[in-house]
């Protein structure tokens, strides 16, 4: 029998384990990336572990997230990321070098390697044929030093593309049509590996572009072959020596073939407030659009910059549209403005904004009140965009365009106008200058840290009994977002006691008050959910401030794989309803307890809820190999990793 793709490079870098699916295995990480936004943590955790040195091929900080900076809190970060990482052998990409995923793949992106990023996003290079993993900060953190990446062995998809895009049909509209097809749960330990004819016409950008969303679909990461399309777009970026062919043997095996024939696609929206709620845009004529922005991880390329200025060129934008751009790189930027498509878009009425995510998370361009905003992002949460009550849709760079310059959510192929063909230039312009590479670790380095920098909390070990109250009870879809929030708040990120008092603000501004109380107490908290919990940004503060409130133990119907395993890091249970229907015996302020969870756990019993507020007994079932039990024990992957190294 034939193997994947997927199969070739885990097993190349199987390091504890078989390659069985649904079984646990610990892989070698040769890359990792961290951005500011999780960076900070991340590295703070490698030092509290005295992790001398690291020992990837290649470990790159970026600073992309927070780069509008109210107040010192961003800038003292900054200064810390670029001071650790001249003290271990960092590669350190200044603010305005431009966004991790898409600056990785320009500039250090290499087929059949494995990466692992401190978000979510990071499967982005899978576009390049690397095995790419979105992680918490703690686990880049232990890969750094050399230690292997767990995860579960995972089912592989493949999903085999056929026919050519028409014009004014992208890869977005790939990534869209995915997310109908898949949904935004139910996809956790899955692989979704592309292959067929139609894989020829599509760039490396735009493949990125679909790799980029299968984050939304909640699969461990995404990949495509590398094969001569991916050489000459590594010989344009000057790296043609990093490139090997790589692809799926011919009779391969895969859990589940999905098919799907590129010339019968359409634009593609997904609506408010999931990137799972797909529409086509030729039904959404009559929606009047307040905001476009073209930018973020996902449509930030140097097509998607092109494309977007060919179809404005000449034209004025409409004049109650207010319309942004955000190049992805530095060097989307410098090429853009070389080639006079910033000049175009300038004259049409853009606003240009910074190579850095920026509007994506928050943390800038929100809408107003009501507003219908297009974006080209990947997440359209609920208040994700700085305005709550903003209807955000997920859009191409053709129907953004194409929006912005008629003033309502317009089917760019209604336009009378010739779709703009962007070839790959064959030559990028080649500017590292805003990198700064380590000679070697310079351990006389001293590491820079300001006022609202400290030393991340560890958890106690795990009680015998987890005894409270029920500090929260929410609903399906929670992401990241709601738990812990981002944009403005993120300034705190390094400081986990000021970042704390924000966690669930969004759903219930007094949850952290009332937790914090409880604690004192001498009570336990614990988080009760519905289905596909945390799912989102890779983001760990969503696990490690319910930590520092007291949050022993997550109950839902179902938990997103990163968010799980983040909560194991930091000592907390992820639980699952055996019958789902017991969710609704369960009430925000129950006293429970959860007796002998440490003994069940060792002798592989089910644990039993009991609600003594209701006098009700509720059987809950748990997925944690012997080693995630052992990290529980020890109150977390920081305590477990110190213990482990002494």
């Amino acid at each position: 029998m034939g193997k994947s793709l997927t199969q070739k490079i885990l097993e190349k870098h199987l390091l504890v384990g078989e390659y069985v699916p649904g079984k646990e295995i610990g892989i070698k990480i040769d890359q990792t990336l961290t951005q500011d936004a999780t960076g900070t943590m991340a590295y703070l955790q490698f030092e509290a572990m005295g992790l001398k040195q690291v020992k990837t091929e290649l470990s790159v900080s970026y600073v992309d997230h927070n780069t509008v900076q109210v107040g010192f809190e961003n800038a003292d970060d900054h200064k810390y990321l670029q001071t650790v990482a001249a003290k271990y052998g960092i590669v350190y990409s200044k603010a305005g070098n431009g966004i991790c995923h898409q600056v990785h793949l320009e500039r250090f992106g290499k087929p059949g390697k494995t990466l692992l990023g401190s978000d979510s996003h990071t499967p982005t290079n899978g576009g390049i044929g690397m095995i790419a993993i979105g992680a918490g900060g703690l686990d880049v953190a232990v890969a750094m030093g050399g230690g292997e990446f767990y995860l579960t062995c995972p089912k592989v998809y493949k999903i085999n593309l056929t026919g050519r895009l028409q014009p004014w049909v992208s890869a977005k509209d790939v990534a869209l049509k995915m997310l109908e097809l898949f949904s935004v749960k139910g996809n956790v330990g899955v692989v979704m590996e592309y292959a067929g004819s139609g894989l020829a016409s599509l760039t490396v950008p735009e493949r990125a572009t679909i790799a980029n969303m299968g984050a939304e679909m909640g699969v461990t990461t995404s990949i495509f072959p590398s094969d001569e399309v991916t050489r000459q777009f590594l010989k344009a970026q000057g790296r043609e020596e990093d490139w090997v062919e790589l692809k799926a043997d011919y009779d391969a095996e895969y859990n589940r073939v999905v098919n799907i024939d590129l010339s019968t696609l359409e634009p593609l929206a997904a609506a408010p407030h999931s990137p799972g709620n797909i529409v086509k845009v030729s039904d959404m004529k009559d929606v009047v659009v307040d905001q476009v922005i073209i930018g973020s991880c996902t449509n930030s390329s140097y097509k998607d910059v092109a494309t977007a200025a060919e179809i404005l060129k000449n034209k004025k934008i409409h004049p109650d549209v207010s319309f942004g751009i955000a190049p992805g790189s530095r060097q989307v930027l410098q090429m853009a403005t070389r080639d006079g498509y910033i000049s175009d878009l300038m004259a049409s009425g853009a606003r240009l904004f910074e190579a850095a995510c920026g509007f994506c998370i928050g943390n800038s361009q929100s809408p107003k009140s009501k507003a219908v905003s297009l974006r080209t992002s990947n997440r359209n949460f609920e208040g994700r965009s700085g305005t709550r009550d903003a209807q955000v849709y997920l859009v191409s760079p053709e129907v953004a365009a194409a929006s912005a310059l008629i003033g309502k959510f317009t089917d760019p192929r209604t336009l009378e106008l010739e779709y703009p063909v962007v070839d790959v230039p064959k030559e990028f312009l080649i500017d590292d200058s805003m990198f700064i590479f380590p000679k070697a670790a310079d351990k006389n380095v001293e590491v820079f840290r300001g006022p609202n920098i400290g030393a991340p909390p560890v958890n106690e070990e795990m009680p015998q009994n987890i005894a409270g109250v029920v500090a929260i009870k929410v609903g399906d879809k929670i992401t990241t977002d709601h738990i812990m929030p981002a944009g403005a708040r993120l300034k705190y990120r390094s400081n986990v006691p000021k970042y704390a008092e924000f966690v669930f603000e969004p759903v219930d501004s007094s949850f952290a008050k009332r937790a914090l109380e409880a604690k004192k107490n001498g009570l336990h908290n614990v988080i009760v959910a519905g289905e596909s919990y945390g799912q989102g940004s890779s983001r760990e503060h969503a696990a490690l401030c319910p930590m520092y409130l007291g949050v022993k133990a997550v109950v839902a119907k179902s938990i997103e794989r990163i968010h799980a395993a983040n909560l194991v890091n930091f000592g907390i249970v992820p639980l699952y309803f055996k019958n789902v229907e017991d969710y609704e015996k369960i009430a925000q302020g129950d006293r429970i307890e959860l007796s002998d969870i440490r003994t069940c756990l060792k002798n592989d019993d089910p644990v039993f809820l009991v609600n003594k507020t209701s006098n009700q007994r509720i059987e809950l079932m748990y997925n944690l190999s012997e080693r995630q039990k052992n990290i529980l024990y020890a109150g977390g992957l920081l305590s477990y990793t110190v213990k482990e190294e002494n």
